[in-house]
């Protein structure tokens, strides 16, 4: 299904083949260069940029003696985190997020995996970020664990690799979040509630992505498939128990968004409180000031004090006295 993020020439095929003494890393042109690997003793790695097109995929269907539902789902965007075991293949689906710098903003994309005895696809929906660089740079060490076990451990530690970046994610939603509340504190304004608002939306974009994860990793640790070893079921454990901790931290700071909607609410409304008792307050002192002066304008001659020289000046220090009293009054309250 052509994207308009896929329209390069070609799909980007890297291929790793390695065994503990052995290790081969190239580019290739097209999918018939990867089957000759598929047999090999040692673990092969075919990872593919861009969803491929249905031609690409039947041509790997073919070669690799994948199951046409596994070609049909992976030929589908925007699928949920989900595990499908045949009796050859184990095949996941989870979503990778990473950070676009550029941009300021998480980035979702769909992996696909295919495990098999001997081999193992990945096929990742754009090239909008990798977290597999990990995996490539244990993978080139000949000392390494990875070197030494399956292609079960390698679909552990790209799993695994992809868990690990969620923690990146927590943090710039961490940060966000911080900044957001002193925001806040010292100055609330709409532009808040509309960060409010997109932090919130993000958050659930977010767990959406994670929370069907748990029970793919949960269903891949529980060994319902011979192509898990018991040895991979302890990693896959350590997995589970990451994820959900990354699962309580984002119901943590949805949690905490809701809070300062809260606080926002209660700012804005502190500060109209603090404008209308300022209002309050200078019309309060008008009023005596403005009874004298309507007083001592009206139509009529025998007013006292109005056919005096010092009647104004007297008038005027009245009022004077009206209102220092006044004010003295409201800051004795502590209304000021």
């Amino acid at each position: 299904m052509p994207t308009a993020k896929n329209n390069a020439p070609k799909n980007n095929i890297d291929l790793f083949d390695y065994d503990a003494k052995n290790f081969i890393e190239k580019r290739v042109k097209s999918i018939d260069d990867c089957i000759p690997y598929k047999n090999t003793p040692s673990v092969t790695w075919i990872n593919i940029d861009r969803t491929p097109p249905l031609a690409f995929l039947e041509k790997l269907q073919l070669g690799f003696d994948l199951h046409p539902v596994i070609v049909e789902d992976i030929t589908g965007p925007n699928q949920r985190p989900k595990v499908e075991i045949l009796d050859d293949y184990i095949y996941v689906v989870f979503r990778m997020l990473t950070i676009d710098e550029e941009h300021k903003k998480v980035m979702s994309e769909q992996v696909s995996l295919v495990l098999s005895h001997k081999f193992l696809i990945t096929f990742q929906q754009n090239v909008v970020g990798d977290t597999f660089e990990p995996v490539r740079a244990l993978i080139r060490k000949p000392t390494t664990r990875i070197r030494h076990l399956d292609t079960d451990y390698l679909a552990y530690e790209l799993i695994n690799s992809v868990v690990e970046n969620y923690f990146k994610i927590l943090e710039y939603f961490s940060e966000k979040i911080e900044k957001l509340e002193q925001e806040i504190i010292t100055n609330p304004t709409s532009r808040n509630l509309n960060h409010i608002h997109s932090l919130k939306r993000g958050l659930l974009s977010f767990r959406k992505s994670i929370w069907p994860l748990r029970e793919v990793i949960g269903i891949l640790e529980r060994g319902e498939s011979t192509l898990i070893k018991k040895s991979t079921r302890i990693y896959l454990r350590d997995s589970y128990e990451r994820l959900i901790q990354v699962i309580d931290s984002v119901e943590t700071y949805r949690d905490i968004l809701s809070g300062l909607l809260d606080v926002y609410l209660s700012s804005v409304s502190n500060r109209t409180n603090s404008v209308m008792r300022v209002l309050t307050v200078i019309t309060t002192i008008f009023m005596p000031l403005s009874f004298l002066a309507g007083f001592y304008g009206m139509n009529f001659t025998n007013l006292p004090g109005m056919h005096t020289s010092y009647g104004p000046a007297v008038v005027t220090a009245i009022m004077l006295v009206i209102m220092v009293i006044m004010l003295s009054y409201f800051r004795k309250k502590e209304w000021l």
